[in-house]
């Protein structure tokens, strides 16, 4: 067991209730025993609620955003990993890197749908294999990081260098400050 502010966790291959079936899947494809999961209160997963009640600080978590990037009929859905302090330039950095004309955050019912993650705990970790996902620099930076399970009731603890070589990861200046 290991304590992060004051959440208790245990390895994520040995807590499998604890992660959304697409989580499950990934860690089962691609096993880490550095990957530790912490059950949680379903009703703080949102960012200032867990980190106030759990005591980590918001740049100690990365949060997963999902974009909609449109140029013509195309239409891509990217996650984009900040740090929990940070806010994503969604139409500036992200629309230049994805090359696109308009770009906007993904309507929820979307996201929940093509991930089989619920909302307030969306993790790159068992995405649908062709989104990419852009982790900010300052994510790929850091320690060790507070991510979603897939499911309200969980988080993760990873690192950025984790997060960074996640297959279809790219490391951006995606955030403002």
């Amino acid at each position: 067991m290991t304590t992060f502010g004051t959440l208790t966790l245990a390895p994520a291959a040995e807590h499998p209730e604890l992660l959304a079936e697409p989580v499950r899947a990934f860690l089962a494809a691609h096993p880490d025993d550095r990957v530790l999961v912490g059950e949680i209160d379903a009703e703080l997963a949102d960012t200032a609620a867990f980190c106030a009640h759990y005591e980590v600080d918001p740049s100690q978590g990365a949060n997963c955003v999902v974009v909609e990037a449109k140029r013509g009929e195309t239409r891509t859905l990217v996650a984009c990993m900040i740090l929990g302090s940070d806010r994503i330039d969604v139409n500036g950095a992200v629309r230049r890197m994805l090359d696109a004309r308009r770009a906007s955050f993904a309507p929820l019912d979307a996201v929940i749908d093509a991930t089989g993650m619920q909302y307030g705990g969306v993790t790159p970790l068992g995405l649908p294999s062709d989104w990419p996902i852009l982790v900010d620099e300052a994510v790929a930076a850091s320690g060790p990081l507070i991510v979603g399970a897939g499911l309200r009731g969980a988080k993760l603890l990873v690192t950025g260098e984790y997060l960074a070589a996640l297959p279809g990861a790219t490391v951006a200046a995606i955030a403002q400050r």
